[in-house]
C-alpha cells in the first residue's frame, strides 16, 4: 500500500521525485505536451496523466479519495518579475478551476486529507497580501487547517530557490504532536509572513497553523561539484570580455579574488537591468561566487539565463547552465530523463519543484498527519 496523491500543474512529475515511492499518483495534470512526455517517460508511461486545460478537468476524471493534492499552480502573475495581476490573471489564474475541483470533491465526500499549494514568494505579497488571503479564505471556508513556509532550496541543493508552500489538513484530521507550534519559527517563518498572516480574515486566522519543520543537516553539495568540464550540447561563449565589460567595479572586483584564490572558481551570473547614478538603465552582469546556483528561471529571455562563469588563473570562460547541471540543480536524479532540446530542458527545470524539499515537507509534516489519523504506507 503507497499513499495516494493527484498532482496537478505536474510537469514533469518533480513533486513526485520528491514523495519518492511511498506514494502512488492516481492522477496528473497538465496542459503542456512536451511537460506530459517528460512526465510519462519518468513515471513508468505515466497513464494517470491526462493532458490538456486544468478548467476542463472534471471530478470524474478523478479516481478515490486521494490522501493528498499538490498543485504548483502557474507563478507568472504573482512573481515579482511578472505584471502584477496575481489571481486574476491569465495563468496563475488557473488556481480557481483547480479549487472549484477540491470544492466539488468535498461536496462529493472526496476531499483530500491534504492539500498542498507550491509557489513563488511574490505569492505571499502579490496585491499586497490580497491573493494570499484569497488563498487562505479558501482552505478556511473548505474547513482546511493550513499554514504557510517559505523554504529556501539552498537548504537543500546549492540553488537559491525560496518558494512559498502553503500546507491544508482536512478539519476532521487530526494533527499530531511536534508537527506544529504556537508562533512562527525560523528559518521557515519570515517577517513578511508572520505579518502577512497577522492581516489574514477572522475565520482563515482561526484556522492558521504554524507548521514545526526542522530545519535540515547542513548541505554537502557545492555547485562547482555538480558542474561539468566539458557537457554536452553547450559551448562556451565567445563574448566572455564583453560579459565582463559589464560589470561593475564591485563585481568584477569578485572576478580578480577568484583568479587570486588559486583555485577553479564557478561563479554564477545574471544580466540585470540596473539604474546608474546619473538615473540611466543600463545591463549589468552581476555574478556570485559562493558556491550557489541563482534561481533557475524558465529561458523565455537571454537576461534570465544564468550563466556559468568559471575562473582558474589567468583564464575566464563563460558558458550557460547545461540541462543535466540544471537538474542536478533540482535535486533529480541522474536517470531522470529530459527533453533532447536544451531550451526544453532548461523551461522544465526553471518551472519544477525542487525534489529534495517535496521530501522534506512529506517526511515532517504529511506523513506524520496520515500516520497520526491511521494512514500508512507500506516499508
Amino acid at each position: 500500500m503507497t499513499y495516494q496523491y493527484y498532482d496537478f500543474f505536474a510537469g514533469g512529475g518533480m513533486a513526485g521525485v520528491g514523495l519518492g515511492p511511498g506514494w502512488t499518483c492516481s492522477f496528473a495534470n497538465d496542459f503542456d505536451p512536451r511537460k506530459a512526455a517528460v512526465y510519462r517517460a519518468n513515471h513508468d508511461g505515466g497513464v494517470e496523466f491526462l493532458l490538456g486545460d486544468v478548467a476542463k478537468v472534471t471530478t470524474g476524471d478523478l479516481p478515490g479519495r486521494p490522501d493528498m493534492a499538490w498543485a504548483s499552480f502557474p507563478c507568472q502573475d504573482l512573481s515579482l518579475a511578472g505584471a502584477g495581476r496575481g489571481l486574476e490573471g491569465g495563468r496563475s489564474g488557473a488556481f480557481w478551476p483547480f479549487w472549484n475541483l477540491m470544492r466539488t470533491l468535498g461536496d462529493e465526500g472526496r476531499a483530500p486529507g491534504l492539500i498542498v499549494l507550491e509557489n513563488v514568494y511574490g505569492a505571499l505579497t502579490s496585491h499586497g497580501g490580497a491573493d494570499f488571503a484569497a488563498l487562505a479564505t479558501a482552505f478556511a471556508d473548505q474547513n482546511y487547517r493550513f499554514g504557510a513556509v517559505v523554504i529556501d532550496a539552498v537548504h537543500f541543493v546549492p540553488q537559491s530557490r525560496p518558494r512559498l508552500f502553503v500546507i491544508g489538513v482536512r478539519g476532521d484530521l487530526a494533527i499530531p504532536p511536534g508537527c506544529t507550534s504556537k508562533a512562527p519559527m525560523a528559518p521557515w517563518h519570515p517577517a513578511k509572513l508572520a505579518d502577512t498572516a497577522g492581516l489574514l480574515p477572522p475565520k482563515a486566522r482561526t484556522n492558521w497553523l504554524w507548521w514545526d519543520i526542522p530545519t535540515p543537516p547542513a548541505r554537502n553539495t557545492s555547485l562547482s561539484a555538480l558542474i561539468e568540464d566539458e557537457p554536452p550540447g553547450v559551448d562556451w561563449r565567445t563574448d566572455t570580455d564583453y560579459l565582463l565589460s559589464l560589470m561593475s567595479p564591485r563585481h568584477r572586483a569578485k572576478v580578480q579574488e577568484a583568479q587570486q584564490s588559486g583555485r577553479r572558481m564557478v561563479g554564477a551570473l545574471f544580466r540585470r537591468t540596473r539604474t546608474d547614478a546619473n538615473g540611466q538603465k543600463r545591463q549589468r552582469a552581476e555574478v556570485r561566487f559562493d558556491e550557489v546556483s541563482g534561481c533557475l528561471r524558465t529561458p523565455s529571455g537571454g537576461s534570465s539565463r544564468q550563466i556559468l562563469l568559471v575562473v582558474e588563473g589567468p583564464s575566464i570562460r563563460s558558458r550557460l547552465l547545461a540541462p543535466r547541471e540544471a537538474a542536478r540543480l533540482m535535486g533529480l536524479p541522474e536517470g531522470y530523463h529530459l527533453p533532447d532540446r536544451t531550451t526544453a530542458a532548461l523551461h522544465l527545470a526553471g518551472d519544477g519543484v525542487v525534489a529534495p524539499v517535496v521530501r522534506h515537507i512529506a517526511a515532517h509534516v504529511l506523513e506524520p498527519v496520515l500516520a497520526a489519523n491511521g494512514v500508512r504506507a507500506a516499508a
